[in-house]
């Protein structure tokens, strides 16, 4: 009986991930060994850059942008994190209120550009109230996973070494976008009225939440090892399948290719009115490898 292939894994510890980490969900062909990297985007230059593991979490953008410049991973059809992101956009109080519509010309500060939830929350401003990306100045710090990217000329690169919160409570920004680090108190206030219902909304509108996490395989265990990285993908889609469905709105966990071609096709869009890629992706560069990889047309 053949022993079965190791595989560096790494991802963020949710209901979908612990039943692969305790072994409730095992596989005959493949040993997912994992290693535990917080906050999990820690790990997504390492993953693009160098292949540094053999499946990984990875941002929806990041993982577009490395598929756009040709960096040695294969996206694979597991969504493992999704969330709604209109809640994010945040302003100080004591600075007094603001308005979307107010945005314009104004200087919104996000951790990095390339963050997944900046994204987001410039697409449903391009949505709701018109505001095209370039009419905002975004304040950022932290450069974008994919090295061979560099933000547009209407990003801005602070030499100060001051946080979100900071630049917030000094002015030197209008707004920010946090993700998991949003900030409490009464002093910070969604930029954005009704954040819940509308993204209850739109997910309701579009069949998706806001996808936020895939995962992605290196390219080079997919040419060594392909039927491990197929049997990893099989356990990948039975966690998935597994988390219970939300009361209300769709899933936050996805799986196959069916279920992403729309949601992708949605997300490449907004990327490039963003210029958050060179140029538009179609669906087959981005799914492509994963398909010949996983229906066995790779050798």
């Amino acid at each position: 009986m053949n022993q079965p292939v190791h595989l560096h894994a790494v991802l963020k510890t949710t209901p979908l991930a612990t039943p692969l980490k305790d072994g409730s969900l095992k596989s005959d062909d493949v040993v997912l060994d994992f290693t535990e990297i917080n906050p999990i985007h820690q790990a997504f230059a390492p993953m693009v850059r160098e292949a540094a593991f053999d499946i990984s979490e990875l941002a929806i953008v990041t993982a577009l942008q490395a598929v756009a410049y040709k960096r040695p991973v294969v996206l694979l059809p597991v969504v493992v994190a999704s969330r709604f992101q209109r809640g994010c956009l945040i302003s100080y109080r004591p600075r007094g209120d603001v308005k979307p519509e107010q945005l314009r010309g104004k200087r919104v500060g996000v951790r990095s550009y390339t963050q997944t939830t900046g994204m987001w929350v410039r697409a449903h401003l391009v949505e709701d109230y018109g505001l095209a990306t370039p009419d905002i100045r975004w304040v950022t710090h932290d450069p974008a996973h994919v090295e061979q990217y560099q933000d547009p000329s209407f990003v801005e690169h602070p030499a100060h070494g001051k946080g979100l919160i900071e630049m917030l409570h000094d002015g030197d920004i209008d707004a920010a976008i946090f993700g998991n680090d949003l900030p409490e108190g009464d002093d910070y206030v969604p930029v954005i009225a009704e954040a819940k219902a509308r993204d209850l909304a739109w997910a309701q509108q579009h069949g998706f939440v806001p996808i936020n996490h895939v995962v992605a395989a290196s390219a080079d265990i997919c040419k060594r090892q392909p039927a491990a990285v197929r049997a990893a993908y099989a356990l990948l889609v039975q966690a998935e399948r597994q988390q219970a469905a939300p009361e209300t709105g769709p899933r936050k966990t996805l799986s196959g290719f069916d279920a992403l071609r729309a949601p992708l096709a949605w997300i490449i869009d907004a990327c490039v009115e963003q210029a958050l890629l060179p140029r538009k992706l179609s669906l087959d560069e981005v799914l492509g490898p994963a398909h010949a990889l996983l229906t066995g047309e790779t050798a």
